[in-house]
Parts: C-alpha cells; sequence; structure tokens
C-alpha cells in the first residue's frame, strides 16, 4: 500500500511525541514481542506505524522555523520526554506557517525556554506546500485557541485536495458547513480534540457511563487539570478556552442520560505549574446517589506523560484516514472521529464507537 504522507500544523510536544513514535516502532519487528507494546493496532488495514512519513511542517517559533525536522521537535519550549532521540536525516525543514491567533499576548511575560518566540519570517503558502510535498493529510497541533489559525489550514487541506486530522479543540468536523465543504470535494476530515490513550476525559466518559449502567444518578462531578507544558501555560488565558471546555464537558456529558447544569459540571484546565514540564495530573470527583437513594463518590488521580498519551491514538486516526483516502470515501468519518476524538460530529459510547471503528478497518462501514 505504500506510505502515508503527513503534513504536521505545530511542531510542539504532541508533535515531537508521534514523530519519535513513528521510529520507535519503525525499529522494532513486527514479530518482535514488544512490537504492539503501547498500540491499539500494530498493522490498521494494511499499515503499520513505520509507514507513515512527515513530508512537510509548520510553526511560527524561532527556534524551530527553517530548522531540519530532527532538530525542531527537540527544540524549546517542548519539554516531553525524549524516548527515541536518534532520529534520522529528514529531507524537510520547517516552513514559517501563518501566526494569526496563534500565540497567546500573556506568554511574553514568562521565560524564553517556557514560552513562544515568533520568528521574523515571511510565511509560507500552506496549500502550496501541501501540494508540493504530496501530503496526504494534514495533521492539526496548533495550540488551544487558535481558531483563525486552525480555520487557515483547513481551507488549505481544501484548496490542496489533502485530508485534515483536526487533533485541536476548534470545532471543523463537528461544523456543519466545514463538513459540507469537505464532502463536497470528497476529501476525508477527521476531528476534534484528540482523546488521550488513557487520559482524563476516557477516563471520566468510561466513569461515567459506568454509574448510568448501574443505576447510579450523578448529581455532581468535576475534573481538575494541571500541567507545565505550553498547552497549560497558553490555557492560562481564559479567553482561549471556550471551545475546549464545550469539547472536553459534552465528550463526558454525552454518557450521562439525565442533565447536569453547569454548576454540576465542571471540566476543565486548572492551572500551570512550570516544573511538572509534560506530565500532566488530573484530579476528577464523581458525586452520585445509588440504591435507596444513599449517596457515594469516586475520587481519583490520574497523571500522565501527556504528549506521548496523545500520539498513541493520532497514530491510530492518521491511518484510518488514509484507508477513507485509499478507499475513496470523504466527508466527515463518523466512526474515527467518535472513538477517537473528544467532540466528534456524532456521540457514541466508547464501547460502540470502537466497534465501529473496527468495521471500517475491515471495510464493513464506509464512514
Amino acid at each position: 500500500m505504500g506510505t502515508i504522507r503527513i503534513a504536521i500544523a505545530g511542531v510542539g510536544n504532541c508533535a515531537s511525541s508521534l514523530i519519535q513514535g513513528i521510529e520507535y516502532y519503525k525499529s522494532i519487528e513486527e514479530s518482535c514481542a514488544d512490537a504492539s507494546l503501547g498500540l491499539m493496532h500494530y498493522r490498521l488495514g494494511e499499515y503499520t506505524p513505520g509507514d507513515i512519513e512527515v513530508v512537510a511542517a509548520f510553526d511560527i517559533d524561532v527556534r524551530k522555523v527553517n530548522k531540519p525536522l530532527k532538530e525542531a521537535v527537540f527544540a524549546r519550549p517542548n519539554c516531553t520526554k525524549v524516548f527515541y532521540p536518534d532520529l534520522p536525516d529528514y529531507p524537510v525543514r520547517v516552513r514559517m506557517g501563518e501566526i494569526l491567533d496563534g500565540v497567546a499576548a500573556h506568554m511574553a511575560g514568562y521565560p524564553d525556554e517556557r514560552r513562544f518566540i515568533p520568528a521574523d519570517e515571511k510565511t509560507c503558502d500552506a496549500a502550496q506546500v501541501l501540494r508540493d510535498s504530496n501530503a496526504d493529510m494534514l495533521i492539526n497541533y496548533l495550540p488551544v485557541g487558535s481558531e483563525e489559525a486552525t480555520r487557515y489550514y483547513a481551507k488549505a487541506c481544501l484548496d490542496a485536495g489533502v485530508a485534515f486530522v483536526n487533533c485541536m479543540p476548534v470545532f471543523i468536523a463537528s461544523d456543519d458547513d466545514w463538513t459540507r465543504r469537505f464532502s463536497e470535494k470528497n476529501i476525508p476530515l477527521l476531528g476534534d480534540d484528540i482523546k488521550a490513550q488513557i487520559g482524563a476525559t476516557i477516563v471520566h466518559r468510561t466513569l461515567a457511563k459506568l454509574f448510568m449502567d448501574r443505576g447510579v444518578k450523578i448529581s455532581h462531578t468535576y475534573q481538575l487539570n494541571v500541567g507545565g507544558n505550553t498547552d497549560f501555560l497558553n490555557m492560562l488565558n481564559h479567553g482561549r478556552l471556550k471551545s475546549k471546555k464545550i469539547s472536553k464537558t459534552e465528550a463526558v456529558h454525552s454518557q450521562i442520560t439525565h442533565q447536569l447544569t453547569s454548576e454540576d459540571i465542571h471540566i476543565g484546565p486548572s492551572d500551570y505549574v512550570p516544573w511538572m514540564n509534560d506530565n500532566k495530573v488530573c484530579f476528577l470527583r464523581m458525586e452520585g446517589r445509588g440504591f435507596g437513594n444513599i449517596p457515594l463518590n469516586i475520587e481519583l488521580r490520574l497523571s500522565v506523560e501527556d504528549s506521548p498519551n496523545s500520539a498513541g491514538v493520532v497514530i491510530d486516526a492518521i491511518r484510518c484516514c488514509k484507508l477513507a483516502k485509499d478507499r475513496g470515501v470523504g466527508g466527515a468519518l463518523l466512526s474515527p472521529s467518535a472513538y477517537f476524538m473528544k467532540h466528534p460530529p456524532t456521540q457514541f459510547s466508547d464501547e460502540e464507537a470502537r466497534q465501529k471503528v473496527e468495521e471500517f478497518i475491515a471495510n464493513k462501514r464506509e464512514r
């Protein structure tokens, strides 16, 4: 089947983990006992992780723009764990993207190693770069709150005939107008807002579904998250959080069969702790009433390395997107979006979404 040619918008921690992961799994023989360690699928359809090839990359930071990709993925302010340092010499240099609303103004007050430093370079034509690189798809890893910038890259994909995997909480795949535009051009679209492998959202959703299945009515719940990467620094500006809070809240609320008021369900980023780097800690509480109207509650603390946790899902999203492209299927990919994303066009339980994805992979379901 050949390779999967991806472009990346935003060479941050998530991109670093994804690229390291591609090379890590490429270095392991499929017959090795550890080949599938940390993967939902080693072979997805005809594709393994090693079939993914980065052919273009966009960023705006002076430490990454015009730099070789193998250097840019480890440049500051990236701070995720380095688990595969010996990257090959990719024939890719990072191109200067459009800044638009991609940089939060409050970051200027933080040390250089913690914030974005925009490069004084002429921006490239993203659509033309996508055409020239013959990319199959663009992976959107822009910072939370980059509404205009995400739409810019989504339009570039439409102009270039390239699929779009939207890992960020800007509503593209879950927006009727954007899905219509991708459907009319028969271009695959997958989104919005990636779920982590074992992250706060998937754990919260699973517990909410457990409460419902076991007849316990949820009365109150919160999910508080802290971390030390640029994502958490960026989100100190609460004006950038509207879509993020909607995405995370709806992801959990969709598993609850009764209504909770905004005062009864609180989900979202809480604070930035620099020394935590790419570690993320979630504090989760659920209160409910069970048999005989007797109260019960759960409290949970989850600690994860944020970006590899995301890459473990994106690596499947990429391959599902390529299967759709191979099969001539365009528009929003409903099944993969429902399983891999927090804010898909249609919400299902995770168990049902997983079954639909397996049917999609086996070519028993078109989208």
